[in-house]
């Protein structure tokens, strides 16, 4: 078990955590803690439970997750990619459901750790994950219409179309109050970082606007118009299983497991980015396999890592995983002292923070710059996007990965197997001559959402020891849009370390994509030869300049 399950936060304690971080992961703990708050709260209500149980997910989940995760600064709780998830089980199964569907992933998120397919996860191309974390974005900003304008439905079709239908049908009962309190929170949320950036501007939205419908008394819903007084205690629940009909809680519990780990991975290797940390990810899933059995038993809802208040908890200072469990800490605190008073902040308010998350959520830019891409990956986007949004979250994953794989296959039998006569001309194969400062890496093969991974590690590995990088891309044939997004990331931090990158070899389709994604301005197009000798050449020139600079 010690080789699948190593936490981060053991190893740490066993070589030491400074006085200086611990304090500064305590504050980090705090500020992350109250950002976590209104989150927590606005993705229960959107998810179709009740409030407290966002925030229980925060304390029980967040807890754990750093407790017994592999990232160092890792924050887990309630995100909103399983909003429409834990809706739409709720709506078919109820409560008891969603409690044995989240148990259930938990195992199953267990088993992947077990097998070593944290890995693996990293086989799921960019645009795939583009296209769905877009269509749940969309997804979650439509279900917040209702709330934010006011509307006098009492309930809302689970369907995109439908949805959309009712609401301009019923668009004359627009409640005015509601609306503005919706564009008051938005310009809170969006702006109030111009005037402090310790306190979250969902948090300070959700305060004032609060405190101002009170006084004034504004006809508009609030939470206690829906889920009644809200319990400030734990208390522990156990479903009613029926061992004949657990089959059927198999598919969504797989779409939590599947879920959860892509997007805890995903915020874990963001955050290493952060920090220059590694997290280990097969840890990582056991934590949050861990973290997803016992939060139901207390209350809770599916939970994962969630990538903004990772982030937040870095930018503040946190980096162990003590910041995680004093996040967990002052939820708790907030909640047994102050939650009783979370039944007056009204939905319109909850629905501007949404809008804000499903807005931020949308990797629009990302979006966009993918459909100025390759045709196969734009098939795989739009393809995963629609699913999303008009179909089912698992099917939309499902289809994309055995799209992106046929559509690999399309691509490589589409590639000539004969290299140009001027790429097999450039034979310098003896590294021997070269002076040490200089390191030579080849990319041989696609560099696409398989393989970009390995390629960028090593590059990093490689480029630190060197005050020169050459890169040899003779035999690459092209570049997905996965590949580039991870090979810009690279340059950048090479770059940002003072290591110089030359290409070699760079053939024309590949140009063309490193142009059109500006890589080519960020390598400057000066360093990019044709062959390996003049490559090596104006390598060996820069380290003249370099050191008669010096000099």
């Amino acid at each position: 078990m010690d080789h699948f399950f190593k936490p981060k936060l053991f190893t740490l304690l066993k070589t030491g955590i400074s006085k200086k971080q611990f304090s500064s992961d305590i504050m980090a703990g705090i500020v992350v803690g109250i950002v976590a708050l209104p989150l927590a709260i606005a993705f229960a209500v959107a998810s179709g439970v009740s409030p407290e149980k966002g925030i229980i997910t925060a304390i029980v989940a967040g807890f754990l997750i750093s407790l017994l995760g592999g990232s160092r600064v890792q924050i887990g709780g309630p995100t909103g990619a399983f909003i429409i998830i834990v809706y739409g089980i709720v709506e078919k199964y109820g409560i008891d459901g969603l409690i044995i569907s989240t148990v259930l992933a938990g195992f199953i998120l267990i088993a992947f750790g077990l097998l070593k397919l944290g890995i693996l996860l990293k086989y799921f191309p960019r645009p795939l994950i583009v296209g769905f974390t877009s269509g749940i974005a969309l997804v979650i900003f439509s279900t917040q219409i209702k709330d934010a304008l006011g509307l006098e439905i009492n309930k809302v079709p689970s369907g995109f179309i439908e949805k959309w239908e009712l609401y301009f049908s019923n668009v004359h009962t627009i409640n005015v109050y509601a609306l503005i309190i919706t564009i008051v929170t938005i310009l809170i949320s969006i702006y109030s970082a111009k005037l402090t950036r310790k306190i979250p501007g969902s948090f300070i939205a959700i305060i004032l606007v609060t405190f101002v419908v009170q006084i004034t008394d504004l006809p508009v819903t609030n939470i206690e118009s829906f889920f009644g007084e809200i319990p400030n205690k734990f208390e522990f629940v156990i479903p009613s299983i029926d061992i004949q009909t657990l089959s059927k809680y198999f598919a969504p519990a797989l779409t939590i497991a599947l879920l959860g780990g892509i997007e805890s991975l995903l915020s874990a290797v963001v955050s290493d980015g952060m920090i220059g940390g590694n997290h280990r990810s097969n840890t990582e899933l056991i934590a949050q396999g861990i973290a997803n059995i016992v939060t139901p038993f207390f209350g809770g809802i599916p939970a994962t890592g969630a990538i903004a208040r990772t982030a937040t908890n870095v930018k503040n200072g946190g980096r162990t995983p003590i910041a995680g469990i004093a996040h967990a800490l002052t939820l708790l605190l907030i909640m047994l002292f102050f939650g009783k008073w979370a039944k007056l902040i009204p939905m319109s308010v909850l629905a501007g923070i949404l809008i804000v998350v499903a807005y931020n959520m949308s990797e629009w830019r990302s979006f966009r710059s993918i459909l100025n891409g390759s045709y196969f990956d734009i098939i795989v986007l739009i393809t995963t996007f629609l699913l999303t949004v008009l179909v089912d979250l698992t099917i939309a994953i499902e289809v994309g990965v055995v799209l992106s794989a046929l559509l690999f296959m399309r691509r490589m039998a589409n590639i000539s197997e004969n290299v140009p006569a001027e790429l097999d001309q450039d034979l310098l194969d003896d590294y021997s001559r070269i002076p040490k400062a200089i390191s030579v890496y080849e990319i041989s093969g696609p560099f696409f959402f398989a393989s970009a991974k390995e390629y960028t590690e090593v590059l990093k590995k490689i480029g630190f020891k060197s005050k020169v990088l050459v890169i040899r891309m003779r035999y690459v044939p092209f570049i997905d849009s996965t590949g580039i997004h991870n090979f810009k990331e690279v340059i950048k931090t090479l770059k940002g370390s003072g290591v110089n990158v030359v290409l070699s070899g760079v053939q024309p389709s590949v140009y063309a994509c490193l142009n059109k994604s500006e890589i080519v301005h960020l390598i400057d197009k000066a360093n990019m030869f044709d062959t390996f000798e003049h490559a090596i050449n104006h390598a060996k020139t820069m380290l003249e300049t370099e050191d008669m600079a010096i000099n």
